[in-house]
């Protein structure tokens, strides 16, 4: 049976060589802000918004040409550390 993700880290690769990292509930939330908020204008200069939900009162915007790569890597809760 596979497990499901707790949660979403998104790191952005950013034009610079600056990474940044936001969180995603689910896989659908982060598809939503990619297609409807950074690929319709990927190729501005203009400031977009990034989600930051689980830090209050902080928020951060990118310009979207300068986002260079984007890696998603799935984070599970609960899991067991198998550090020897």
């Amino acid at each position: 049976m596979p497990r499901t993700p707790s949660e979403f880290a998104v790191h952005l690769m950013l034009d610079g060589g600056h990474r940044e990292e936001v969180r995603f509930a689910t896989i659908q939330d982060f598809q939503k802000w990619y297609s409807s908020e950074l690929m319709p204008k990927s190729a501005s200069d203009d400031f977009i918004s990034v989600p930051m939900k689980n830090l209050q009162g902080e928020y951060m915007v990118v310009r979207p040409s300068r986002v260079l790569a984007i890696r998603v890597e799935p984070i599970y809760f609960g899991s067991v550390d198998r550090d020897f």
